[in-house]
């Protein structure tokens, strides 16, 4: 699977603002909030193309119960997929790019204490940012067609600054 870097696009933030209008919606008032979070939240840096959202929830059983509205909403149903506590949705456009994932957590869990702590982090130092971005380039350069190690060379950088903005949250 060959997949792409792509310099900051600002339709991204408008591309999440559209389809969090369609999440609320078609699940009513079971979200507490729906987030931008990922590369594309991050303004200037480079970035897969996908809107990553993160859906806070006040009950992951009452979203699972929900499964057919987000099936509707043209996204896969993939459960935990991995991540204890998490409930991931993703979804392709005609031609079967990625276009948009969720992760779904309960409101206030780790995971979503995570996820937010590292959008804001970066928000907030971007010469971090930018180290992230750069590195992603050249990730995608180096593993065109090899997903697996794309990931893992972003391994190391992600869990150093996740750990500095979780402590950096917590100053706040």
């Amino acid at each position: 699977m060959r997949y792409k870097v792509v310099p900051h696009d600002p339709d991204w933030k408008l591309q999440h603002a559209h389809e969090a209008e369609l999440i609320a919606s078609a699940l009513n008032v079971m979200v507490a909030k729906v987030h931008h979070i990922g590369s594309t939240a991050i303004p200037n840096i480079a970035a897969k193309p996908i809107i990553d959202i993160l859906m806070e929830v006040d009950d992951l059983n009452d979203l699972d119960s929900r499964s057919q509205a987000m099936e509707r909403l043209g996204y896969e149903v993939m459960g935990e997929f991995g991540i204890p506590g998490r409930r991931y949705f993703r979804k392709n456009d005609a031609t079967g790019i990625r276009t948009h994932q969720i992760h779904a957590f309960e409101a206030g869990s780790a995971g979503a204490v995570r996820h937010l702590a590292f959008r804001d982090y970066m928000i907030a130092h971007p010469a971090d940012a930018q180290a992230y971005g750069a590195l992603k380039e050249q990730l995608a350069r180096l593993h065109p067609d090899d997903f697996e190690a794309y990931m893992a060379g972003k391994d190391a950088f992600i869990r150093e600054h996740e750990a500095r903005a979780i402590a950096w949250s917590r100053e706040r």
